[in-house]
Protein backbone atom coordinates (compact mmCIF):
# COMPACT_ATOMS: atom_id res chain seq x y z
CA UNK A 1 0.00 0.00 0.00
CA UNK A 2 2.60 2.37 0.95
CA UNK A 3 4.50 1.79 -2.82
CA UNK A 4 1.17 2.82 -3.93
CA UNK A 5 0.74 5.97 -2.01
CA UNK A 6 4.20 6.87 -3.43
CA UNK A 7 3.15 6.09 -6.61
CA UNK A 8 -0.14 8.13 -6.44
CA UNK A 9 2.33 11.25 -5.01
CA UNK A 10 4.58 11.09 -7.57
CA UNK A 11 2.03 11.23 -10.73
CA UNK A 12 -0.08 13.93 -8.66
CA UNK A 13 3.10 15.78 -9.02
CA UNK A 14 4.06 14.94 -12.69
CA UNK A 15 0.53 15.82 -13.78
CA UNK A 16 0.26 19.59 -12.56
CA UNK A 17 3.33 20.69 -15.08
CA UNK A 18 2.78 19.40 -18.47
CA UNK A 19 -0.44 20.36 -18.53
CA UNK A 20 0.94 23.39 -17.84
CA UNK A 21 3.19 23.78 -20.34
CA UNK A 22 1.23 22.53 -23.20
CA UNK A 23 -1.86 23.97 -21.94
CA UNK A 24 0.10 27.80 -21.61
CA UNK A 25 1.20 27.35 -25.49
CA UNK A 26 -2.36 26.22 -26.86
CA UNK A 27 -3.37 29.51 -24.98
CA UNK A 28 -0.45 32.12 -26.64
CA UNK A 29 -3.02 34.01 -29.04
CA UNK A 30 -5.71 34.80 -26.14
CA UNK A 31 -3.13 36.10 -24.00
CA UNK A 32 -1.32 38.10 -26.41
CA UNK A 33 -5.15 39.71 -26.75
CA UNK A 34 -5.34 40.20 -23.02
CA UNK A 35 -1.75 41.72 -22.01
CA UNK A 36 -0.34 42.73 -25.49
CA UNK A 37 3.36 42.07 -26.38
CA UNK A 38 4.96 41.15 -29.40
CA UNK A 39 5.28 37.29 -31.17
CA UNK A 40 8.50 37.42 -29.66
CA UNK A 41 7.48 38.09 -25.67
CA UNK A 42 4.40 35.68 -26.82
CA UNK A 43 7.01 33.44 -27.47
CA UNK A 44 8.72 33.99 -24.26
CA UNK A 45 5.92 32.65 -22.29
CA UNK A 46 7.01 29.15 -23.35
CA UNK A 47 10.89 29.64 -23.78
CA UNK A 48 11.26 31.49 -20.51
CA UNK A 49 9.62 28.54 -18.68
CA UNK A 50 11.83 25.70 -20.11
CA UNK A 51 15.22 27.51 -19.92
CA UNK A 52 14.36 28.11 -16.12
CA UNK A 53 13.22 24.56 -15.76
CA UNK A 54 16.32 22.83 -18.04
CA UNK A 55 18.64 25.07 -15.80
CA UNK A 56 16.90 23.87 -12.72
CA UNK A 57 16.95 20.33 -13.38
CA UNK A 58 20.65 19.27 -12.19
CA UNK A 59 20.75 21.09 -9.27
CA UNK A 60 17.77 20.13 -7.89
CA UNK A 61 19.04 16.08 -8.88
CA UNK A 62 21.96 16.37 -6.89
CA UNK A 63 20.26 18.53 -3.96
CA UNK A 64 17.68 15.85 -3.83
CA UNK A 65 21.05 13.44 -3.52
CA UNK A 66 22.47 15.77 -0.73
CA UNK A 67 19.33 16.81 1.43
CA UNK A 68 16.50 14.26 1.08
CA UNK A 69 14.12 13.40 -1.33
CA UNK A 70 11.19 15.20 0.12
CA UNK A 71 12.23 18.58 0.99
CA UNK A 72 13.09 18.85 -2.18
CA UNK A 73 10.22 17.77 -4.16
CA UNK A 74 8.23 19.70 -1.65
CA UNK A 75 9.90 23.00 -2.27
CA UNK A 76 9.25 22.09 -5.75
CA UNK A 77 5.65 21.85 -5.30
CA UNK A 78 5.39 25.10 -2.76
CA UNK A 79 7.29 26.94 -5.78
CA UNK A 80 5.51 25.98 -8.75
CA UNK A 81 2.00 26.64 -7.32
CA UNK A 82 2.63 29.86 -5.96
CA UNK A 83 4.25 31.19 -9.26
CA UNK A 84 1.17 29.48 -10.98
CA UNK A 85 -0.88 31.49 -9.21
CA UNK A 86 0.99 35.02 -9.69
CA UNK A 87 0.46 33.65 -13.67
CA UNK A 88 -3.27 33.49 -13.06
CA UNK A 89 -2.85 36.96 -11.59
CA UNK A 90 -0.53 38.89 -13.86
CA UNK A 91 -1.65 42.16 -15.45
CA UNK A 92 0.82 42.84 -17.93
CA UNK A 93 3.40 40.65 -19.85
CA UNK A 94 6.44 41.21 -18.21
CA UNK A 95 4.27 40.09 -14.85
CA UNK A 96 3.38 36.95 -16.25
CA UNK A 97 6.88 36.18 -18.18
CA UNK A 98 8.70 36.33 -14.48
CA UNK A 99 5.99 34.31 -13.07
CA UNK A 100 7.04 31.94 -15.93
CA UNK A 101 10.38 31.76 -15.04
CA UNK A 102 9.57 31.17 -11.26
CA UNK A 103 7.17 27.94 -11.93
CA UNK A 104 9.82 26.59 -14.18
CA UNK A 105 12.50 26.45 -11.47
CA UNK A 106 9.30 25.32 -9.43
CA UNK A 107 9.09 22.24 -11.98
CA UNK A 108 12.45 21.93 -12.45
CA UNK A 109 12.57 20.72 -8.70
CA UNK A 110 9.13 19.14 -8.73
CA UNK A 111 9.74 16.81 -11.70
CA UNK A 112 13.87 15.82 -11.08
CA UNK A 113 12.92 14.38 -7.84
CA UNK A 114 9.85 12.96 -9.06
CA UNK A 115 10.64 9.83 -10.85
CA UNK A 116 13.89 8.65 -8.67
CA UNK A 117 11.48 9.00 -5.28
CA UNK A 118 10.40 5.65 -7.29
CA UNK A 119 13.68 4.07 -6.88
CA UNK A 120 13.98 4.37 -3.65
CA UNK A 121 10.84 2.58 -2.87
CA UNK A 122 10.26 0.02 -4.97
CA UNK A 123 12.49 -3.11 -5.80
CA UNK A 124 14.90 -3.22 -9.13
CA UNK A 125 13.16 -5.83 -10.90
CA UNK A 126 9.39 -4.09 -10.44
CA UNK A 127 10.59 -0.84 -10.79
CA UNK A 128 10.08 -0.71 -14.70
CA UNK A 129 6.29 -1.43 -14.16
CA UNK A 130 6.03 1.64 -11.57
CA UNK A 131 7.90 3.95 -14.10
CA UNK A 132 5.66 2.46 -16.60
CA UNK A 133 2.53 3.96 -15.10
CA UNK A 134 4.43 7.41 -14.06
CA UNK A 135 5.88 7.71 -17.39
CA UNK A 136 2.27 7.21 -18.71
CA UNK A 137 0.61 9.53 -16.66
CA UNK A 138 3.45 12.30 -17.56
CA UNK A 139 2.86 11.77 -21.52
CA UNK A 140 -0.81 11.94 -21.16
CA UNK A 141 -0.50 14.72 -19.45
CA UNK A 142 1.56 16.60 -22.20
CA UNK A 143 -0.47 15.71 -24.80
CA UNK A 144 -3.93 16.42 -22.66
CA UNK A 145 -2.51 20.28 -21.92
CA UNK A 146 -3.45 21.61 -25.60
CA UNK A 147 -6.46 19.69 -25.42
CA UNK A 148 -7.64 21.20 -21.77
CA UNK A 149 -6.18 24.07 -22.83
CA UNK A 150 -8.08 24.74 -25.34
CA UNK A 151 -11.34 24.23 -23.83
CA UNK A 152 -10.15 26.74 -20.49
CA UNK A 153 -9.78 29.26 -23.04
CA UNK A 154 -12.39 29.06 -25.32
CA UNK A 155 -15.16 28.25 -22.51
CA UNK A 156 -13.71 30.50 -19.34
CA UNK A 157 -10.34 32.13 -19.45
CA UNK A 158 -6.79 31.33 -20.58
CA UNK A 159 -5.79 31.98 -16.87
CA UNK A 160 -7.59 29.13 -15.54
CA UNK A 161 -4.59 27.07 -17.21
CA UNK A 162 -2.38 28.13 -14.42
CA UNK A 163 -5.64 28.18 -11.90
CA UNK A 164 -6.43 24.99 -12.30
CA UNK A 165 -2.81 23.92 -10.60
CA UNK A 166 -4.02 25.46 -7.34
CA UNK A 167 -6.39 22.55 -6.10
CA UNK A 168 -3.92 19.75 -8.01
CA UNK A 169 -0.82 21.33 -6.39
CA UNK A 170 -2.42 21.53 -3.05
CA UNK A 171 -3.01 17.86 -2.99
CA UNK A 172 -0.10 16.58 -4.42
CA UNK A 173 1.50 18.24 -1.53
CA UNK A 174 -0.25 17.25 1.31
CA UNK A 175 -0.44 13.60 0.05
CA UNK A 176 3.65 14.15 -0.14
CA UNK A 177 4.29 15.55 2.89
CA UNK A 178 2.23 12.28 4.31
CA UNK A 179 3.52 9.49 2.16
CA UNK A 180 6.66 10.41 1.83
CA UNK A 181 8.10 11.18 5.37
CA UNK A 182 9.53 7.88 6.38
CA UNK A 183 11.92 8.27 2.91
CA UNK A 184 15.53 8.12 3.99
CA UNK A 185 17.16 11.32 4.31
CA UNK A 186 21.19 11.62 3.20
CA UNK A 187 23.28 11.54 6.65
CA UNK A 188 26.43 13.22 4.60
CA UNK A 189 25.96 16.43 3.40
CA UNK A 190 27.44 16.88 0.05
CA UNK A 191 28.94 20.51 -1.06
CA UNK A 192 26.97 22.19 -4.18
CA UNK A 193 29.26 22.71 -6.87
CA UNK A 194 28.08 26.54 -7.15
CA UNK A 195 30.61 27.41 -9.85
CA UNK A 196 29.56 24.36 -11.43
CA UNK A 197 25.78 25.36 -11.19
CA UNK A 198 26.46 28.53 -11.89
CA UNK A 199 28.80 28.21 -15.36
CA UNK A 200 25.68 25.46 -16.10
CA UNK A 201 22.61 27.88 -16.03
CA UNK A 202 24.51 30.16 -18.05
CA UNK A 203 25.98 28.56 -20.86
CA UNK A 204 22.35 26.67 -21.20
CA UNK A 205 20.77 29.94 -21.40
CA UNK A 206 22.73 31.75 -23.83
CA UNK A 207 22.88 28.26 -26.36
CA UNK A 208 18.91 28.18 -25.75
CA UNK A 209 18.53 32.01 -26.85
CA UNK A 210 20.74 31.34 -29.74
CA UNK A 211 18.21 29.07 -30.69
CA UNK A 212 15.43 30.48 -29.84
CA UNK A 213 16.21 33.56 -31.91
CA UNK A 214 16.64 31.55 -34.96
CA UNK A 215 13.60 29.71 -34.58
CA UNK A 216 12.02 33.39 -34.84
CA UNK A 217 13.29 33.65 -37.63
CA UNK A 218 16.66 36.08 -36.76
CA UNK A 219 19.42 34.65 -39.20
CA UNK A 220 21.53 32.47 -37.77
CA UNK A 221 24.69 34.46 -38.58
CA UNK A 222 23.69 37.48 -37.02
CA UNK A 223 25.99 38.96 -34.99
CA UNK A 224 23.91 38.42 -31.84
CA UNK A 225 23.52 35.40 -32.60
CA UNK A 226 27.14 34.36 -33.09
CA UNK A 227 27.86 35.98 -29.66
CA UNK A 228 25.66 33.58 -27.98
CA UNK A 229 27.04 30.89 -30.13
CA UNK A 230 30.49 32.04 -28.87
CA UNK A 231 29.13 32.13 -25.05
CA UNK A 232 27.13 29.09 -25.46
CA UNK A 233 31.00 27.35 -26.13
CA UNK A 234 33.32 29.11 -23.53
CA UNK A 235 30.34 29.13 -21.02
CA UNK A 236 30.01 25.49 -21.53
CA UNK A 237 33.46 24.61 -22.24
CA UNK A 238 34.73 25.59 -18.78
CA UNK A 239 31.72 24.01 -17.03
CA UNK A 240 33.70 20.65 -18.27
CA UNK A 241 36.40 21.78 -16.85
CA UNK A 242 34.59 22.80 -13.53
CA UNK A 243 33.15 19.21 -13.30
CA UNK A 244 36.26 17.88 -13.89
CA UNK A 245 37.93 19.35 -11.08
CA UNK A 246 35.00 19.77 -8.60
CA UNK A 247 34.37 17.13 -5.58
CA UNK A 248 31.22 16.86 -5.65
CA UNK A 249 30.46 18.02 -9.53
CA UNK A 250 26.88 18.84 -10.34
CA UNK A 251 27.14 16.33 -13.64
CA UNK A 252 29.62 13.39 -12.88
CA UNK A 253 30.98 13.32 -16.22
CA UNK A 254 31.58 9.90 -15.30
CA UNK A 255 28.31 8.87 -16.07
CA UNK A 256 28.77 9.77 -19.67
CA UNK A 257 31.53 6.75 -19.64
CA UNK A 258 28.67 4.09 -19.03
CA UNK A 259 27.02 3.92 -22.72
CA UNK A 260 23.77 3.29 -21.05
CA UNK A 261 23.28 6.19 -19.83
CA UNK A 262 25.01 8.27 -22.78
CA UNK A 263 22.30 6.39 -25.47
CA UNK A 264 19.28 6.31 -22.86
CA UNK A 265 19.64 9.91 -22.38
CA UNK A 266 20.06 10.46 -26.12
CA UNK A 267 16.87 8.33 -27.18
CA UNK A 268 14.98 10.54 -24.64
CA UNK A 269 16.02 13.78 -25.89
CA UNK A 270 14.63 12.83 -29.29
CA UNK A 271 11.28 11.24 -27.91
CA UNK A 272 10.56 14.57 -26.10
CA UNK A 273 11.91 16.82 -29.40
CA UNK A 274 9.00 15.00 -31.31
CA UNK A 275 6.29 14.74 -28.51
CA UNK A 276 6.49 18.61 -28.14
CA UNK A 277 7.07 19.07 -31.62
CA UNK A 278 3.83 17.37 -32.69
CA UNK A 279 1.84 18.24 -29.28
CA UNK A 280 2.31 22.11 -30.31
CA UNK A 281 2.80 22.08 -34.08
CA UNK A 282 -0.29 19.97 -34.93
CA UNK A 283 -3.25 21.64 -33.71
CA UNK A 284 -1.92 25.16 -34.97
CA UNK A 285 -1.41 22.74 -38.57
CA UNK A 286 -5.19 21.63 -38.07
CA UNK A 287 -6.52 25.12 -37.24
CA UNK A 288 -4.21 27.04 -40.42
CA UNK A 289 -4.66 24.03 -43.24
CA UNK A 290 -7.06 22.16 -41.97
CA UNK A 291 -9.57 24.84 -40.67
CA UNK A 292 -10.24 23.02 -37.35
CA UNK A 293 -11.29 25.09 -34.47
CA UNK A 294 -9.06 25.47 -31.59
CA UNK A 295 -10.77 22.79 -29.34
CA UNK A 296 -11.60 20.47 -32.55
CA UNK A 297 -8.06 20.71 -33.71
CA UNK A 298 -6.78 19.98 -29.56
CA UNK A 299 -9.58 16.88 -29.73
CA UNK A 300 -7.61 15.58 -32.73
CA UNK A 301 -4.83 14.93 -30.50
CA UNK A 302 -6.35 12.15 -28.91
CA UNK A 303 -4.95 9.01 -30.24
CA UNK A 304 -1.40 10.24 -29.39
CA UNK A 305 -2.66 11.39 -25.94
CA UNK A 306 -3.63 7.44 -25.44
CA UNK A 307 -1.40 5.28 -27.37
CA UNK A 308 1.41 7.03 -25.62
CA UNK A 309 0.75 5.98 -21.56
CA UNK A 310 -1.12 2.89 -23.09
CA UNK A 311 2.70 1.95 -24.18
CA UNK A 312 4.42 3.18 -21.63
CA UNK A 313 1.91 1.01 -19.20
CA UNK A 314 2.79 -2.27 -21.73
CA UNK A 315 6.46 -1.22 -21.92
CA UNK A 316 6.46 -1.59 -17.51
CA UNK A 317 4.60 -4.41 -17.27
CA UNK A 318 6.90 -6.50 -19.91
CA UNK A 319 10.32 -5.19 -18.28
CA UNK A 320 8.99 -6.28 -14.93
CA UNK A 321 8.53 -9.79 -16.38
CA UNK A 322 11.20 -10.33 -19.00
CA UNK A 323 13.75 -7.67 -17.02
CA UNK A 324 15.07 -6.70 -20.68
CA UNK A 325 14.78 -3.30 -22.41
CA UNK A 326 16.75 -2.66 -25.25
CA UNK A 327 14.63 -4.35 -27.79
CA UNK A 328 11.59 -1.97 -26.55
CA UNK A 329 14.12 0.82 -27.65
CA UNK A 330 15.44 -0.16 -30.44
CA UNK A 331 12.04 -1.02 -31.88
CA UNK A 332 10.66 2.68 -30.52
CA UNK A 333 13.42 4.28 -31.92
CA UNK A 334 13.34 2.63 -35.28
CA UNK A 335 9.64 3.27 -35.89
CA UNK A 336 9.44 6.66 -34.50
CA UNK A 337 11.13 8.73 -38.07
CA UNK A 338 8.47 6.72 -40.49
CA UNK A 339 5.51 7.93 -37.87
CA UNK A 340 6.89 11.50 -37.71
CA UNK A 341 7.56 11.37 -41.67
CA UNK A 342 3.56 10.24 -42.26
CA UNK A 343 2.24 12.73 -40.11
CA UNK A 344 3.92 15.52 -42.26
CA UNK A 345 3.45 13.90 -45.53
CA UNK A 346 -0.91 12.97 -45.25
CA UNK A 347 -3.26 15.72 -45.90
CA UNK A 348 -3.90 17.39 -42.43
CA UNK A 349 -7.98 16.67 -43.72
CA UNK A 350 -7.87 12.96 -44.00
CA UNK A 351 -8.62 12.38 -40.12
CA UNK A 352 -8.20 8.78 -40.14
CA UNK A 353 -4.88 8.48 -40.91
CA UNK A 354 -3.70 10.80 -39.31
CA UNK A 355 -4.86 9.63 -36.18
CA UNK A 356 -3.81 6.01 -37.50
CA UNK A 357 -0.36 7.93 -37.64
CA UNK A 358 -0.53 9.47 -34.18
CA UNK A 359 -1.14 6.24 -32.57
CA UNK A 360 1.99 4.65 -34.02
CA UNK A 361 3.72 7.18 -32.84
CA UNK A 362 2.55 7.36 -29.95
CA UNK A 363 3.43 3.43 -28.97
CA UNK A 364 6.50 4.15 -30.43
CA UNK A 365 7.31 7.01 -28.30
CA UNK A 366 5.99 5.15 -25.47
CA UNK A 367 7.69 2.54 -25.24
CA UNK A 368 10.99 4.09 -24.68
CA UNK A 369 9.90 6.27 -21.58
CA UNK A 370 10.31 4.05 -18.83
CA UNK A 371 13.13 1.66 -19.98
CA UNK A 372 14.97 4.96 -20.80
CA UNK A 373 15.03 5.89 -17.73
CA UNK A 374 14.61 2.58 -15.66
CA UNK A 375 17.97 1.03 -18.14
CA UNK A 376 19.85 4.88 -16.62
CA UNK A 377 18.80 4.09 -13.72
CA UNK A 378 19.91 0.85 -12.91
CA UNK A 379 23.15 1.95 -14.85
CA UNK A 380 24.67 3.91 -11.71
CA UNK A 381 25.12 3.72 -8.18
CA UNK A 382 22.56 4.07 -5.73
CA UNK A 383 23.32 7.63 -4.44
CA UNK A 384 23.59 9.00 -8.27
CA UNK A 385 20.00 7.91 -8.68
CA UNK A 386 18.71 11.65 -8.03
CA UNK A 387 21.12 13.18 -10.81
CA UNK A 388 20.85 9.92 -13.41
CA UNK A 389 17.22 10.41 -13.24
CA UNK A 390 17.49 14.62 -13.55
CA UNK A 391 19.85 13.76 -15.81
CA UNK A 392 16.97 11.84 -17.79
CA UNK A 393 14.59 14.68 -17.27
CA UNK A 394 17.48 17.28 -18.35
CA UNK A 395 17.47 15.61 -22.06
CA UNK A 396 13.72 15.56 -22.64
Amino acid sequence: AGRWLVLAAVCLAGLVLPLSFTGAAVALPAIGRALGGSATALNWVVNGFMLAFGSCLMVAGAMADAFGRKRVFASGIVLFVLASVACALATSMPMLLVARVLQGLGGGGLISVAQATIADVVPLRERGRYQGYVSGMWAMASLAGPVVGGYLTHYLSWRWIFWINLPLGLVALLVVRRTLRHLPVAHQRRPIDAPGVLLFAVGLTALLLMITRVGQGVPLMQPDNLGLAAAAVLVLGAFVWQEKRAAEPIIPLSMFRVPTVTICCLALFLCFFQLIATSVLMPLRFQMVAGASPDAAALRLVPLTLSIPTAAFIAGKWMTHSGRYKPLMVGGACVVPFAVASLGLLDPHNVWAQALAMIVLGLAIGVQFPTGLVATQNAVPPQNVGLATALTAFSR
